[in-house]
């Protein structure tokens, strides 16, 4: 970033797949916060329960202590006080961060947004598309192609499940490249 408002607030997004360093990168940003003294409020979805309820945690366990909140309006609620605002795995969150977001950068703070931009079909995710819009600043990152190790920007599930959001980790996903991404296809997956 080479240039930083000074009288109001915005928008940061940081996305990516799977494996990409997204909530690594937003554990950063928020460490630095702290450090410079102001005061963070952190949020994530309680539908992500993969490491803990109390604490976002990245794939290789560095941890910050979050508060779960199951929709967006309880984070406006909760952070009424904060200079920064911290938001991770958004995807999961309904179309109403949007506003929320918005709202947030326009009493005076910076939001700081973490999420996949697209599902294990490639489809963009929730509210994602509308924050990228929304946003000051984005960051994009990208993981290793598990298959080729070419730049990675897409999350091949590779478990059955049928459902938009299924919480796994490698377990249940894996980051790939363009060319080595397989569209989900029931006869790929089971045959």
């Amino acid at each position: 970033m080479t240039l930083t408002p000074k009288n109001s607030g915005w928008i940061e997004v940081i996305c990516g797949p799977m494996f990409s360093g997204k909530t690594e990168e937003l554990i950063r940003r928020l460490i630095r916060s702290q450090i410079a003294k102001q005061k963070v409020s952190i949020f994530k979805p309680s539908v992500d329960n993969r490491y803990s309820e109390d604490f976002i945690v990245s794939h290789n366990k560095r941890t910050i202590k979050s508060i779960c909140v199951n929709s967006p309006a309880k984070i406006l609620e909760q952070a009424s006080g904060s200079n920064v605002v911290g938001i991770d795995e958004a995807q999961f969150y309904d179309n109403t961060l949007i506003e929320v977001c918005k709202k947030l950068a326009k009493s005076g703070k910076r939001v700081v947004v973490a999420g996949l931009d697209k599902d294990y079909e490639a489809i963009p995710f929730g509210p994602m598309p509308r924050l990228l819009i929304e946003a000051e600043y984005v960051t994009k990152v990208n993981a290793i192609c598990m298959q080729c190790g070419d730049p990675a920007s897409f999350s091949q599930r590779i478990s059955k499940e049928k459902n938009q959001v299924v919480i796994g980790e490698a377990d249940k996903y894996e980051a790939r490249c363009r060319n080595c991404f397989i569209p989900y296809n029931k006869e790929k997956i089971h045959g």
